[in-house]
């Protein structure tokens, strides 16, 4: 293992910089309360796995079979990282997608003001956010999309995919990512639309009949009813929003590995 290592240790060292960049930036691995000595652990033992995958026949101007480089290996080192930020920065945006749903459901429900430190998304999040991570970061680890992603995506990359294609395809990755973005607002508005529909019909009820029958108050009794009106919806679609988590979590893995693979061919073709 270690005179392997040592005899391939300038390939080596780029496949690790690619594990550390997505391991950085993907959610749960991203914590702050994840020792950095096992991330790096980590990203040591996914590069050896993938060591006979990686195909960087590009890189043999830079990088000679005997170990020496030249200095635009460092380069070549902040490309490869690159590309693994990527990669995790756009599963963040598949999760963020959920939190954005829970902002949703909080405002809608009263309980905006509801928030605290979310060690997942690293930001100050209502409760319904922090939920709704919890349960996409639970199906994410129980459906083996780390695996997926792990064996779909950065391994696919290291065969496929090296930083001058990366940048010779700016242009569409930009694309992509921006697609992404938008996408995030349409699954969140998706998510929290049965809740917030919902929501909005009560509350334009209770403001016609409160000013039909003030005496009444509803306003001040509609606050508990929106709260487990809120609930008794959401418990009733619990289980469409799990299977709306694994087709989000299928589509986006399936979404990266093709744009992977068409800007490795695309540099190929070149």
């Amino acid at each position: 293992m270690l005179e392997e290592i040592v005899s391939k240790s300038s390939v080596f060292l780029l496949v690790s910089v690619r594990s550390l960049g997505l391991l950085f930036t993907l959610p749960l691995f991203s914590m702050r309360t994840l020792p950095r000595a096992s991330r790096f652990a980590l990203a040591f033992y996914m590069a050896y796995l993938m060591l006979p995958q990686a195909d960087f026949a590009a890189y043999s101007s830079y990088v000679a079979l005997d170990g020496s480089f030249s200095l635009y290996y460092f380069l070549l080192l902040i490309g490869e990282a690159m590309i693994g930020v990527i990669m995790g920065f756009y599963v963040s945006i598949i999760f963020a997608a959920f939190s954005t749903a829970g902002q949703f459901f909080a405002f809608q429900m009263g309980f905006s003001a509801a928030s605290a430190y979310d060690a997942l998304s690293q930001v100050e999040n209502p409760l319904i956010g922090q939920f709704l991570n919890l349960v996409s970061m639970l199906i994410f680890m129980q459906s083996e999309w780390f695996q997926k992603l792990f064996i779909k995506g950065l391994m696919g990359s290291i065969s496929s995919l090296n930083c001058m294609e990366l940048i010779a395809a700016r242009e569409k990755l930009v694309t992509f990512l921006l697609r992404g973005l938008s996408n995030l607002f349409a699954d969140a508005m998706l998510i929290a639309l049965p809740i917030m529909g919902t929501l909005l019909l009560v509350t334009v009820c209770t403001g016609l009949l409160s000013k039909a029958a003030p005496q009444m108050n509803l306003l001040s009794e509609g606050f508990p009813i929106m709260i487990l009106l809120s609930f008794g919806i959401f418990a009733i679609f619990f289980r469409d929003l799990c299977d709306f988590f694994i087709r989000s979590f299928n589509t986006g893995i399936n979404d990266l590995n093709a744009i992977i693979h068409a800007i490795g061919n695309q540099g190929g073709g070149l």
